[in-house]
């Protein structure tokens, strides 16, 4: 009840406020002798380059969902696109001479707020309460919300290959876990996201014991990425039923690396699970 009565009032006050997702800005990397595409949810109205070194061009005349990039050799600068429904999305940019990137298609997470806010002073109770029974809306700000939370529910890591798999903290509110999880690339590689799960299983027990799993599927994912660059650290939060386990059970969280074998496997006891913050 406390969680749900505090996350009311930030998702409210992030209403009014504009407030941003704190995640750390993406890099777009482009150069002077390609174009790089960035494909938005809705037509550009608006894009604004930092640096006479960065190029973005778009349809100023006809509404379209693409603008494309390009760069000379200089310092980073950045890029902030404002769509026609007043999405802002922020992004690094930075040149580079070999590109491994030439298409962005940019999901409605990412943007960082909008551009003015939706109440008015005609807005009444009942645009309140409709703003509450947005399973969408309340997740997005929810989750940015647990993102800027210093809160942790232990240390609970798996390392293999210069990437780290955490789970931060397990949060219950409104009859679903929120699953705070954290990946971080400390190789020289990028690591390429096939897919995360979430499943149950029962502890093997004895030679003989057979191990049973039940894949949990989320109701809603934050933030994940298709990419964790090399040095970088993404944080993401899956939302899920709510669900306990008995004392013979436990929760993995698997990490698969799409063309390569960086994989691994985080085990969680059932005491995370039964005991959420």
């Amino acid at each position: 009840m406390k969680n749900s009565v505090l996350m009311a009032g930030f998702i409210l006050a992030s209403f009014l406020m504009e407030a941003q997702n704190t995640a750390l800005l993406d890099t777009i990397f482009a150069n002077d002798q390609k174009n790089v595409a960035l494909f938005f949810p809705n037509p550009i109205r608006q894009g604004i380059v930092g640096s006479n070194d960065f190029v973005f061009t778009y349809n100023r005349e006809k509404e379209q969902y693409f603008g494309l990039l390009q760069a000379k050799p200089g310092k980073p600068s950045n890029l902030l696109v404002i769509n026609t429904n007043g999405a802002i999305y922020s992004y690094i940019l930075s040149y580079r001479e070999q590109l491994e990137k030439l298409n962005y298609f940019v999901p409605q997470s990412e943007r960082i707020g909008f551009e003015q806010p939706k109440f008015t002073e005609r807005s009444d109770s009942v645009s309140v309460a409709n703003l509450f029974t947005d399973k969408t809306f309340y997740y997005e700000r929810f989750c940015s919300y647990l993102l800027t939370r210093k809160q942790r529910i232990g240390s609970i890591q798996k390392r293999k290959n210069g990437i780290v798999l955490s789970l931060e903290n397990i949060v219950f509110d409104k009859e679903e876990l929120y699953f705070v999880i954290k990946i971080e690339n400390k190789s020289s590689l990028d690591y390429d996201l096939n897919f995360l799960d979430v499943s149950t299983q029962t502890r093997k027990q004895g030679k003989k014991k057979s191990i049973q799993r039940i894949s949990q599927l989320p109701n809603f994912k934050y933030n994940v990425p298709a990419k964790i660059s090399e040095k970088q650290i993404r944080r993401m939060v899956y939302v899920l039923p709510k669900f306990s386990l008995s004392n013979d059970k436990m929760v993995v969280l698997e990490l698969n690396e799409k063309s390569g074998e960086r994989n691994l496997k985080l085990k969680v006891s059932n005491r995370y699970i039964n005991n959420p913050n």
